[in-house]
C-alpha cells in the first residue's frame, strides 16, 4: 500500500480543531462531504473553538449541511465545543494537556463521539500512538481472513497496537494508507484489480 500511494499526509486539516470537527462531520458520510461543511464553516467564520461556541445553531446547522444529518451533526459538534469550553476553557492545548487513556474517557463520555472519532481525534490532533479502526479497516481485515467478521472495535485496534511499533507516525500513515485501499478498491463491491493488497 506504502509503495502504490505514497506519503499520504493525513489528516487534512489546518488546526488541531479543525480536525477534530472533521472527525465529527465525517461521522457516516464521505470525506469529500465533510470537506465541503469543514469550508462552509471556515466561510461563516465558525472555525475555532470560541466562535463555534457562541454560534446560533441555525448557523452552525446551515454550514453543516453539506455532510448530511445536519441536525445530529450540529448536535454532535455543540457537545464537543460545550465540553471543550466546560473542562478546558475552551484551548484544544489544554485538552491534550490530559494524559491519552484518561482523555480517551472523557472523550468517548461526549454524546456523539465514539471511538473512531476519538482516537481520530488523539492521533491526528495531537500525534498520540492510537490507531485508529474504521470500516474500511475491518472489511479488508475480514476479506483477507486477518479477523473474523464482526469483531469489536477493541479487538482490531488491539492486533495493530500488539504487531507494530507503538508511533504515531506509523499510526497515521497505516491507517490512511488502509482508508485510501478501501474507498478505491476494497468497497462493498470491491474492485480487485490494481489493488496493491491483490496478492497478499
Amino acid at each position: 500500500m506504502n509503495g502504490h500511494f505514497g506519503d499520504l499526509h493525513w489528516w487534512p486539516a489546518e488546526t488541531p480543531f479543525e480536525m477534530a470537527v472533521g472527525a465529527i462531520l465525517t461521522q457516516n458520510t464521505a470525506w469529500t462531504n465533510a470537506s465541503r461543511a469543514v469550508e462552509k464553516l471556515r466561510g461563516a467564520g465558525l472555525l475555532d473553538p470560541s466562535s463555534l461556541y457562541q454560534a446560533e445553531r441555525r448557523h452552525i446547522a446551515e454550514a453543516v449541511q453539506p455532510a448530511g444529518f445536519y441536525n445530529i451533526k450540529t448536535d454532535r459538534l455543540t457537545a464537543f465545543v460545550d465540553f471543550l469550553h466546560e473542562r478546558y476553557g475552551g484551548t484544544m492545548e489544554a485538552m491534550f494537556d490530559e494524559e491519552t487513556g484518561r482523555l480517551r474517557e472523557l472523550l468517548l463520555s461526549v454524546r456523539g463521539i465514539g471511538k473512531e472519532t476519538a482516537d481520530s481525534i488523539l492521533l491526528y490532533g495531537d500525534n498520540r500512538p492510537v490507531f485508529v479502526v474504521d470500516a474500511y479497516t475491518k472489511r479488508i481485515l475480514e476479506r483477507h481472513g486477518v479477523v473474523d467478521q464482526g469483531r469489536a472495535y477493541d479487538e482490531v485496534q488491539r492486533l495493530f497496537a500488539d504487531n507494530l511499533p507503538c508511533e504515531a507516525a506509523l499510526f497515521n500513515q497505516y491507517h490512511a494508507l488502509l482508508v485510501n485501499t478501501g474507498k478505491m478498491f476494497c468497497r462493498r463491491s470491491p474492485r480487485c484489480g490494481g489493488c496493491p493488497l491483490r496478492d497478499v
